[in-house]
């Protein structure tokens, strides 16, 4: 019994000074508000943005306020969370940006069809692909994406094929494809017959 009797005020005071802990915490914390939301409308450009990336800021910063290391520097921390945040919502938004018209590959599916009587499918995709407009913007990309995006979407090479002939990581050969891809797209768009109505 003695023990147990011994054992509940300690377990108390932890919690108590636990309690108070995370009190100071959020008070020092939430004293950073301004600063971050200075930064953010800086880094988002746009007010409601900024207001959700603190927001956000501080919903992760609370949740891992148990891995915080008191007497470190609570604002770095913070500022390290907004940072991140705002990096992963822009490269979520760059990934959501990318899209694709159903309607006009249908109809340069369809154009191949009726075009290509008597030959294979692949020298009518190569031969209906490679129009003068398409040829001039794949040699128009810089070295490294022109090269990935031939080797992928015309050579039809394997990720780690790719990554073997360029001495490159997978990694970089799938970052190179998206980017050359998108740089294409961009460069095409100007062209409603390669692209698409929009």
């Amino acid at each position: 019994m003695a023990r147990v009797a011994m054992r509940t005020p300690k377990v108390e005071t932890g919690w108590s000074d636990a309690v108070r802990n995370r009190d100071a915490f959020e008070a020092e914390a939430l004293a950073s508000v301004d600063s971050l939301y200075r930064t953010a409308l800086r880094l988002v450009r746009a007010p409601s943005d900024a207001e959700d990336l603190v927001q956000e800021t501080y919903l992760k910063a609370f949740r891992a306020a148990d891995r915080f290391e008191p007497g470190t520097n609570l604002r770095a921390w913070l500022f390290t969370i907004l940072y991140n945040t705002a990096r992963n919502r822009l490269r979520d938004q760059a990934r959501d940006a990318v899209t694709v018209d159903d309607e006009a590959v249908e109809r340069a599916a369809d154009r191949l069809a009726a075009d290509s009587a008597v030959e294979t499918p692949e020298t009518a995709l190569l031969r209906e692909t490679l129009t003068p407009e398409l040829q001039a913007a794949v040699d128009a990309l810089p070295d490294q994406f022109r090269q990935t995006v031939w080797l992928r979407d015309v050579e039809e090479f394997t990720y780690a094929e790719i990554a073997g002939m360029l001495n490159v990581p997978i990694g970089t050969v799938m970052s190179r494809l998206s980017r050359g891809r998108r740089m294409l797209f961009e460069r095409l768009k100007e062209q409603p017959s390669l692209v698409g109505d929009r």
